[in-house]
């Protein structure tokens, strides 16, 4: 079992191959050696090493496809903004990478059709999707940084996960559920990659931008991993109230803030425990007993003291 796990993590990393072809001053290769530190850091989250163990609840990963839905919605929209700009354009693929139809099909699934009135953007991912909008709207040069974080991982190791997810959360063998997965328009991952780290290579891009792109990388997967944590506390939360404990909500501002509200997005089950017991205590009956009780408790506290 160890070996298995040790080998899916290894297959995590971007599966780079040799080219005599490539300097240690082209992009791609600027990328893979300044971000080894991020991507080890991101690897070893606590909520990645759960997934790679087959150990994520399905409304946990319900809510991991609604995170990456905005971050691709938001990603996707700049990417088609500067589908033309000469700093981007020879990295736009939108047939064969673009995945905010294929999550949102995954969303049906484990929504249903009215899936939009069901989800919300988490706090962590509003962060990321700020950041990717503030790139393609103002220093488009940086968006590579963003595309090659996510496109690239999805090729490589997000293969991996689709084969745990599949098997932990026992969907369907005809992938239901993780489309986001699927790439239907790329017949060899291997060789598609080569050809995108060829076109980044061959931006006309001076030191210095090469430099900004690497340390945006860095902030993709710092994004990345503050999601991730998010995605760990929620879970924690999740099983606290599966054990009978209250999650953390306090009842106020949006309900859908509440970890035990989102898990049961979708569903006729109960809603969130605080609203409920504030619900419950509103009752005449229960207002009569617990100021009976109060009375009573307050007389015994008197004879006590004398």
């Amino acid at each position: 079992m160890e070996s298995t796990e040790r080998g899916e993590r290894e297959m995590l990393r971007y599966e780079e191959t040799e080219d005599d072809n490539v300097s240690p001053t082209d992009l791609s290769e600027l990328l893979k050696e300044g971000t080894k530190e991020s991507h080890d850091r991101a690897e070893n989250t606590q909520f990645v090493k759960d997934f790679l163990k087959g150990r994520i609840k399905e409304e946990l990963f319900k809510l991991a496809t609604v995170a990456l839905y905005f971050t691709y919605s938001a990603l996707e929209e700049e990417m088609d903004r500067n589908e033309d700009n000469p700093v981007f354009a020879p990295l736009y693929f939108p047939l064969e990478l673009h995945r905010k139809e294929a999550l949102i099909k995954d969303l049906q699934y484990f929504y249903g059709e009215d899936w939009k009135e069901k989800i919300q953007c988490s706090e962590a991912t509003q962060q990321y999707v700020d950041r990717i909008h503030h790139v393609g709207q103002n220093e488009p040069e940086l968006l590579v940084a963003h595309a090659y974080t996510r496109y690239m991982g999805d090729l490589s190791g997000g293969q991996v996960l689709k084969k745990v997810a599949q098997r932990a959360l026992k969907l369907p063998s005809t992938e239901e559920g993780i489309q986001f997965y699927v790439f239907g328009n790329i017949s060899n991952a291997q060789q598609f990659k080569q050809l995108y780290r060829a076109r980044m290579n061959a931006l006309d891009l001076d030191k210095n931008t090469k430099e900004r792109i690497v340390e945006e990388a860095n902030r993709a997967f710092r994004f990345n991993m503050q999601v991730f944590d998010e995605l760990d506390k929620i879970g924690k939360s999740l099983a606290e109230a599966h054990d009978g404990g209250l999650p953390v909500h306090d009842g106020k501002g949006d309900l859908r803030k509440c970890p035990y509200y989102a898990d049961k997005l979708g569903n006729a089950g109960p809603s969130c425990p605080y609203q409920g017991t504030v619900a419950l205590a509103k009752q005449p009956l229960v207002q009569l007993m617990l100021a009976t009780c109060v009375v009573v408790l307050a007389g015994a506290a008197a004879w006590y003291m004398m």
